[in-house]
């Protein structure tokens, strides 16, 4: 979504004949495999390679660790290039990225980041109703409103204070 790294990556990203924009759709069926779903990918400068995994019960630093140590395994015999590789939870402001993330957690609060301003705002903060027709629905100051899912260029669980 957006031009940020998460989760899919540009054309232009390619490790020896390798096309990372791939690398997720390749790496969902492995970790779920282990018993962890793949939130976000991101690339950053450097070489670092980062991935952020969950679990229905949370993650822990022995999963971050046993994720770590199969997937240098796997980019080794795979042959993808990276310096650093990170894995991480999502956080409590976990990033909503695929559309089922807006399903799973209608009803949380939610900071969604737009690409085209919506009655000139760009940052939208409510909560969450659902998916419906590709349109994110969110009650925003006791309204409902709909968001072209095309129109989200970020958006984040709000953790409560």
């Amino acid at each position: 979504m957006g031009n940020s790294p998460i989760f899919y990556l540009c054309d232009a990203c390619r490790d020896n004949g390798f096309a990372m924009m791939d690398l997720p759709a390749r790496l969902e069926p492995v970790l779920a495999g282990l018993g962890y779903e793949l939130v976000m990918l991101e690339r950053a400068g450097r070489g670092l390679m980062r991935i952020y995994i969950d679990k229905p019960d949370g993650i822990t630093i022995d999963d971050c660790v046993a994720v770590s140590n199969h997937l240098t395994h796997l980019f080794t015999v795979e042959n993808i290039d990276y310096d650093r590789l990170e894995v991480s939870s999502p956080g409590i402001d976990r990033p909503l990225v695929k559309p089922q993330d807006y399903v799973r957690f209608a009803g949380e609060q939610v900071t969604l980041k737009l690409r085209v301003p919506m009655d000139n705002r760009r940052r939208l903060s409510g909560q969450l109703v659902g998916l419906e027709n590709e349109a994110v629905k969110l009650i925003v100051d006791g309204t409902e409103v709909s968001v072209d899912l095309r129109n989200v260029d970020a958006a984040r669980l709000k953790p409560l204070v």
